[in-house]
């Protein structure tokens, strides 16, 4: 298990992490979402030993973490780190890149090694080519492929797919969770894509101004998210006045909609103008204003701005945001 106790850490007196907790079961995938600067990436670097904490401790089992006034070399043997920048050999091929660290006594295992990760991250035709001649995206996946070839018990990934194209993201996620999960990897993912957490993360931690603002289940936080920062982090979300449905007395309340939960009708609902249609490829996504208030929702084609539109709410949206 990994356990972070009572961590917290400040760059320059300004603070950035505090009186953080976390307990992480062998094997389990949690990703850690938040805005740019919340401290995700702070938290892998602390977990991994790159960063001194003055107040808390990490465990991994019964192993402290000791950070840089300890270790000469950060990092322990079963703890591996993929930051968001590569640490890749550029004049070596992608092959002597990802077996560089295991046995060459062992040459069978190596090669077999080597191809099996090849493969995983879709690079087996490459495995000839020097690392300079990459693009970024080949080379952070053979960036990941280095840090899995000597099987961490625990993998740290600050933004792991970030410089990876469409095409490659959506296989290269599948393979590697997968992979992660059969041998029964532990994995922190520090992500801003709600793509890599959503199908793939057992639980999810959200930061926010310096502390861990809520810890469940992707389709938990999901399904029911307790204000709009953490539905926004999901995709385009409002949050809107309970008095819209007149099935509710309360007129105070208010629940947290996502784009895609609105239906649009030209009879009744909440009375939104429209202000600018965009493309999304499989929708558009709509802006309009309601009392003041920009309001988004998806409609299958585009409405001309300064028409009017109303927009209804599933009573099922409803019941679950209520809770009932």
């Amino acid at each position: 298990m990994l356990q972070v106790d009572h961590v917290s850490f400040s760059y320059d007196e300004v603070p950035v992490l505090n009186d953080i907790n976390l307990k992480v079961a062998k094997g389990e995938h949690v990703s850690i979402i938040g805005e740019s600067g919340c401290g995700k990436s702070t938290l892998l670097k602390i977990i991994y030993g790159l960063l001194h904490v003055e107040e808390g401790k990490v465990y991994w089992g019964e192993n402290q973490i000791l950070g840089p006034l300890y270790n000469l070399v950060p990092g322990e043997a079963y703890m591996k780190y993929l930051a968001q920048d590569f640490d890749l050999m550029p004049f070596t091929s992608v092959y002597e890149n990802i077996s560089e660290h295991l046995s060459v006594l062992e040459p069978e295992f190596l090669k077999e090694r080597t191809d099996e990760l090849l493969e995983m991250i879709e690079m087996t035709p490459f495995a000839k080519t020097k690392i300079k001649n990459l693009s970024g995206g080949q080379q952070q996946r053979v960036a990941l492929a280095r840090v899995l070839a000597q099987k961490p018990e625990i993998l740290l990934l600050d933004e792991p797919f970030s410089h990876i194209d469409n095409f490659r993201k959506n296989s290269l996620r599948r393979n590697l969770f997968a992979y992660l999960k059969n041998k029964d990897i532990t994995v922190l993912t520090a992500t801003h894509d709600h793509n890599d957490m959503l199908p793939f993360a057992d639980r999810v931690i959200v930061l926010k101004d310096t502390k861990i603002i809520a810890k469940d289940t992707p389709k938990n936080l999901f399904e029911h998210p307790k204000d709009l920062y953490i539905a926004s982090l999901f995709g385009e979300a409002n949050r809107i006045p309970i008095n819209i449905v007149k099935t509710y007395a309360d007129t105070k309340r208010r629940i947290i909609v996502y784009a895609h939960e609105f239906k649009v009708s030209e009879k009744s609902g909440l009375e939104v103008v429209v202000k600018g249609s965009y493309y999304m490829g499989g929708h558009y996504m709509i802006v309009g204003t309601y009392e003041g208030q920009n309001i988004y929702f998806n409609h299958d084609q585009t409405i001309e701005v300064g028409k009017t539109v109303f927009l209804n709410i599933a009573i099922e949206v409803i019941n679950q945001r209520l809770n009932i």
